[in-house]
């Protein structure tokens, strides 16, 4: 007769003692490779349009402290700043540059919307409000905005206007995150989806991101009616100074819902093949920046 100990007589005594020893080192180290190759998975999958769908890697929710750090996004609209920058660039922008607005009626008044620009200089974040923001739809703007541009004075004046930080070439999931969530909360989204400024007013071939993250919000919320709008913007000064001439047009919005027919990857590249399109015709409809 064989004498039991009361930890060999417990039922998980056996789940414990049938698994194989990993020694503690072994252990730390395959963590942190999981852990590297989720992120860099997660990355590619908005970045690369030949690797894994965002949509897999958000939804998934096999995440722990162990794998992914927890990282706070800090970022609002201002109940007394924001009013502020608006009536200022209401009083500056049409007196610093020579202004053109065209296509504010495509602008949706409601619902989820990325407003995609392209991007010709530093201006940009400042003449999208201006033209489609609170004193012509009702509504602010949040912006997806590069982590380096969140320093100092100028990063507490963006997360308190309304942006928050995404690393463009190895985005944090929790970004990517909060952005799906802006559009589940049915806020206009700005994000540049040429990735860059380009001063020689090219248009650049888009980044897979912005599709990518719109159609996984979109199945993330059935009817949510997620609209891109393309807005093209042209000035005659490859670094604009006082009395610059601007463009700025926007054209009619693409509707994501219509890009849901094929694979993520398949529906993803239509519909930034689309909105290229449709950011080249907007801008080559002959409009004179020398007016």
């Amino acid at each position: 007769m064989v004498s039991l100990s009361p930890w060999k007589s417990h039922p998980l005594s056996a789940l414990v003692r049938s698994r194989p020893f990993v020694p503690l080192t072994k252990f730390l180290a395959q963590s942190s490779s999981q852990s590297s190759a989720q992120s860099k998975l997660l990355t590619e999958s908005l970045i690369e349009p030949d690797r894994v769908t965002a949509a897999a890697q958000l939804q998934s929710t096999n995440h722990s402290p162990a794998t992914e750090p927890i990282i706070t996004i800090n970022s609002r609209i201002s109940s007394w700043l924001t009013p502020i920058a608006y009536v200022l660039g209401a009083l500056l922008l049409p007196t610093y540059f020579r202004m053109r607005l065209m296509g504010q009626e495509n602008l949706p008044r409601e619902g989820a919307v990325i407003l995609a620009p392209t991007h010709r200089a530093r201006w940009d974040s400042l003449l999208v409000p201006y033209a489609v923001g609170r004193f012509v739809t009702g509504r602010d703007l949040r912006f997806m905005v590069s982590a380096n541009e969140m320093t100092g004075l100028q990063g507490w004046l963006i997360r308190r206007l309304g942006g928050f930080p995404v690393n463009p070439c190895h985005p944090a999931i929790a970004s990517l995150r909060y952005g799906v969530e802006v559009l589940q909360n049915q806020e206009m989204l700005v994000i540049y989806p040429e990735g860059n400024i380009f001063r020689d007013q090219q248009l650049r071939s888009l980044k897979p991101g912005l599709a990518r993250l719109a159609l996984q919000a979109e199945s993330s919320k059935p009817g949510l009616g997620i609209k891109v709008v393309p807005i093209h913007l042209e000035y005659d000064q490859p670094f604009p100074r006082l009395g610059c001439k601007v463009n700025i047009t926007i054209g009619e919005p693409l509707e994501v819902s219509a890009y849901r027919q094929g694979s993520v990857k398949q529906n993803a590249q239509r519909l930034t093949e689309d909105l290229e399109a449709a950011l080249r015709q907007i801008g080559d409809r002959g409009y004179d920046v020398n007016y």
